[in-house]
């Protein structure tokens, strides 16, 4: 996984926790911490930082990446306003991942393994998104796309 995932996990522990906490949380869960956003770092790191975060604040793994994910559109819209200002929703944006964001991505972070993404548009109140990964961190997308949906000021329901 690239580093700037990993990246953007500490600016939310570090912003709602403090940098106390995310020091012990580098130590508790056994990882580097030290994280270059071009760098790649096994996913297990992820899953390691997530777990101890849920440990410590009583949720499970899933929540605190799908949290993650919904707290970093903010971060990435201001890094990457290219990617977010040409649309008006959170739809228009989200029809841009296969062809625009993640190719831009992998040029951006080279070796970057993204999703792909089929979906339906069949009914115009409806995106159906499916998710194809190796990674298996759908968790992430829905955090993403849900933070995604806030930064349009929209209301969405993810099932």
């Amino acid at each position: 996984m690239k580093g700037v995932i990993f990246n953007l996990v500490e600016d939310v522990v570090r912003t709602e926790q403090g940098d106390d906490v995310w020091d012990e949380v580098v130590d508790e869960a056994g990882v580097t911490g030290a994280y270059t956003s071009l760098g790649s770092y096994p996913d297990a790191d992820l899953v390691a930082l997530a777990a101890t975060v849920a440990r410590r604040s009583g949720t499970d793994t899933c929540a605190v990446v799908r949290h993650i994910g919904r707290q970093s559109i903010e971060p990435l819209a201001a890094r990457y306003p290219e990617f977010f200002a040409p649309h008006d929703d959170v739809r228009s944006f989200l029809m841009t991942l296969n062809g625009i964001i993640h190719p831009e991505v992998r040029k951006l972070y080279p070796g970057a393994i993204t999703p792909e993404f089929d979906m339906r548009t069949d009914d115009p109140d409806v995106l159906e998104m499916v998710y194809r990964s190796a990674r298996g961190r759908c968790d992430l997308a829905e955090g993403l796309i849900l933070g995604a949906a806030e930064h349009y000021g929209q209301t969405i329901e993810l099932t």
